[in-house]
């Protein structure tokens, strides 16, 4: 038994899962990560206004350039994606994450890595997966795919060890 963040004993726990990160799933964390911070709203309301501005009189460069501004940040994105993917050799290879009380651990052949919950930034999700940031820039991204019928432990155990204000999960 262990005591949660509001004071409540609970059985302790520990969930262990292996994910694969591909291109897709890099695209979907860079797409959250972007479109969530200030630079990526900022464009994303350019361009709109943009597009506005066309059909309130405006002529056709506002429309091209309000296409051209919402089109490039997920252009540009999905093609890091894809280069980050083909540069990094340690997404070829399924990561091994084990969460438990003291907090995350990932392994990959004889590399081992481990976090304590007090030292996690936030977790959030996406429609596709669970994002654990370890700080302001860095993720584990946990493909719901990959997770399967461990998704809700996962989120259980995440929600349980880290301070509600740094969790924005929905299930």
């Amino acid at each position: 038994m262990v005591q949660n963040l509001t004071g409540e004993w609970i059985k302790a726990m520990e969930v262990e899962f292996d994910v694969k990160i591909t291109p897709g799933v890099l695209y979907d964390y860079m797409l959250y990560h972007t479109y969530t911070s200030a630079a990526g709203l900022i464009g994303s309301l350019t361009g709109a206004l943009l597009v506005v501005a066309f059909f309130m009189g405006g002529g056709a460069l506002f429309l091209i350039g309000g296409i051209i501004i919402l089109a490039y940040l997920p252009w540009t994105l999905f093609i890091k994606s894809r280069q980050q993917y083909l540069a990094n050799p340690a997404f070829k290879e399924a990561l091994h994450y084990r969460m438990n009380d003291e907090g995350v651990t990932v392994s990959q052949k004889e590399e081992v890595q481990s976090q304590q919950w007090e030292d996690m930034y936030r977790a959030v999700s996406t429609p596709r997966s669970l994002i654990l940031y370890t700080s302001r820039v860095n993720a584990s991204i946990f493909p719901r795919k990959d997770l399967g019928e461990k998704a809700t432990a996962v989120m259980e155990i995440i929600s349980i060890h880290m301070p509600p204000k740094k969790v924005k999960i929905r299930g």
